[in-house]
């Protein structure tokens, strides 16, 4: 399928660690230097967001380890020693083009939480708004398991909600998607649009963690899903090429193109969707799920068969169909112990089972996102 040349006033670019730093001797200043060309070339026209892998690579170095840190304390340790010369190294590489840069660093908490999630918003427009380049980073220094987004690919696509980008491009040490490993199948051919991820797409990515990086294709198909449902478009692109970004903008054969569903989802939706991790899921029977899809209503305690998981009002949730498949994720108006108590009980009952009434909804329309 033939692309056509991409109207961009927005974009969000993520480097891999792969890209710009070397297991054991940490960061390469040339290829920083390089990429600063490429992302300044497309600079001006459209505002860029820069997520950058590379603190933990270049840390590692500085400590002297040889291998990607394992523990906690030696990757927070490797993080707090390696962002310093990644953000040097940085605004150095774009000062030479006219260009200053400022340092983002979230955790997923600050993008869960409501709140910290529009702060994060209103700070990266305001840099942009001031010309300023933003370089985001998960803040691993403080970042445990608990509080990780996990890996820069789903970040990325988390900053493209955030900042409402046009396109998210993942710049790897890969030129995109292809049948097969290419490494291992000779047969194996690059995809160059993708409409949609299959279940196959999900299996033959795999998960193919690299000595520097913490993600794979699956990551990257995970982010894919992320920002074409919110109406982004991504590619996957071989950031080493000369003249990448310009390329993927010209709408030119370069790397996989992942299509962006029509329907732009609304920023509090996004949020509903991506930005906030479920808390627990609500089993619902067939007939819920066909007012919820087909007819396009609220839930209500009449469709909740089981409730999974420990969760207050106001937190996400996901929505499991009758085959077991979660289908919608919403913000529930009761907690996990008051929908137990509800659950298949009819809108009228709820004072007489609780004492009192919030709403008439466990999840009403305007708080709920189809998959």
């Amino acid at each position: 399928m033939t692309r056509r040349p991409l109207s961009v006033r927005r974009l969000v670019v993520k480097v891999g660690s792969g890209l710009i730093a070397t297991p054991g001797t940490g960061l390469e200043p040339e290829r920083i230097a390089a990429l600063a060309v490429e992302i300044a070339g497309v600079a001006g026209p459209a505002e860029v967001v820069v997520v950058s892998s590379g603190a933990i690579a270049a840390g590692a170095a500085r400590l002297g380890l040889r291998r990607r840190p394992r523990s906690i304390p030696e990757k927070q340790a490797a993080a707090a020693a390696g962002q310093a010369a990644l953000m040097w190294h940085y605004e150095q590489a774009f000062a030479a083009h006219g260009l200053r840069v400022a340092q983002v660093l979230l955790t997923q908490e600050d993008i869960s939480h409501r709140p910290r999630y529009l702060n994060a918003r209103n700070t990266l427009l305001t840099l942009l708004a001031h010309r300023l380049l933003p370089i985001v980073n998960e803040n691993d220094t403080v970042a445990v398991e608990e509080i990780k987004v996990g890996d820069n690919d789903n970040l990325s696509a988390l900053v493209a909600h955030l900042v409402d980008a046009d396109l998210l491009v993942l710049l790897s040490d890969t030129d995109g998607l292809y049948t097969g490993d290419p490494r291992r199948d000779p047969a194996a051919r690059r995809i160059d649009v993708v409409e949609a991820i299959t279940p196959e797409m999900e299996r033959l990515a795999g998960l193919t963690e690299g000595p520097l990086g913490t993600g794979g294709m699956l990551t990257k198909l995970e982010a894919a899903q992320k920002a074409t449902a919110a109406g982004v478009a991504m590619v996957i692109a071989d950031g080493r090429a000369p003249g990448v970004l310009r390329a993927v903008l010209a709408g030119e054969p370069v790397g996989t193109y992942f299509r962006p569903r029509a329907d732009r989802l609304a920023a509090r939706k996004r949020w509903i969707a991506f930005a906030s991790p479920p808390q627990g899921l609500l089993h619902v029977d067939a007939g819920a799920h066909r007012a919820l899809v087909a007819g396009g209503k609220s839930l209500l305690p009449s469709g909740v068969v089981k409730v999974e998981g420990e969760f207050s009002a106001g937190d996400a949730v996901g929505l499991v169909d009758p085959e077991g498949r979660e289908f919608a994720r919403g913000v529930v108006s009761y907690d996990a112990r008051e929908v137990a108590l509800l659950r298949g009980a009819k809108t009228a009952e709820i004072e007489r089972i609780l004492g009192y009434r919030v709403l008439d909804e466990i999840i009403h329309r305007d708080n709920l996102v189809l998959f």
